[in-house]
């Protein structure tokens, strides 16, 4: 779990070859928010293919309302509700560490699809379309993971110094953790956006959050 070396070079090859829109310079500042890199134990668990969609969370949060979406196949996204979904929802925010291990499925590359810069094609907004979403599927079946910027269940700590090395969530008061969001810019504006779509990168919660739910292995 973290940002690698052979990550951060490949970042930063993707810089030497023209590949960014501009100086990376703050994101190589910012990379000690995903290090050192670490091995966690993650106990199964089962997630859900894609966040929540408009009409999915309606069904839990009757009165939910979204003056962004195009649909209510479009992904829901959350601000002031969100502590109200959590308490109707039958399922819980993946950890921070499970949510990278299903955004990795077994690779240690930049995203699921190498090294090399992702494109726009990676970044999907409307869940509806099965053709598209079965596209952005890693080999664990999840779908656009880094597109939206998903909420996990970890408060917010800026590197990963002395973190457990379990799977549970970092508990206490503050932010929580935001993966993804590379979808949450699009269309793309020339902002090296792509780098959100890294299985690293993480920050800190702020205004709209995706969810991506999760729940036990059923044990009979």
């Amino acid at each position: 779990m973290g940002l690698s070396d052979a990550e951060l070079d490949a970042v930063r090859a993707i810089e030497r070859s023209d590949g960014a829109d501009d100086d990376l310079e703050a994101f190589s500042a910012g990379a000690v928010h995903a290090r050192p890199v670490r091995e966690v134990r993650v106990e199964p668990f089962l997630i859900a293919r894609h966040p929540l969609t408009v009409a999915q969370a309606r069904h839990w949060l009757p009165e939910y309302e979204d003056s962004f979406a195009e649909s209510d196949s479009s992904t829901v996204r959350f601000e002031d509700d969100l502590e109200d979904l959590l308490g109707a929802l039958p399922f819980r925010l993946p950890s921070e560490a499970e949510w990278e291990y299903a955004a990795r499925a077994g690779t240690a590359t930049l995203t699921l699809r190498g090294d090399a810069r992702p494109d726009e094609d990676q970044v999907l907004d409307d869940f509806a379309d099965d053709e598209r979403t079965a596209a952005a599927e890693n080999a664990f079946g999840s779908a656009a993971m880094g597109s939206a910027n998903e909420i996990c269940a970890d408060v917010w700590i800026p590197h990963f110094t002395d973190a457990p090395a379990d799977a549970r969530p970092r508990t206490g008061d503050g932010p929580r953790v935001v993966r993804g969001g590379g979808g949450a810019l699009s269309p793309w504006q020339g902002c090296d956006e792509w780098l959100l779509l890294l299985s690293a990168t993480r920050d800190e919660s702020q205004d709209f959050t995706a969810v991506r739910p999760v729940a036990p292995v059923p044990t009979s």
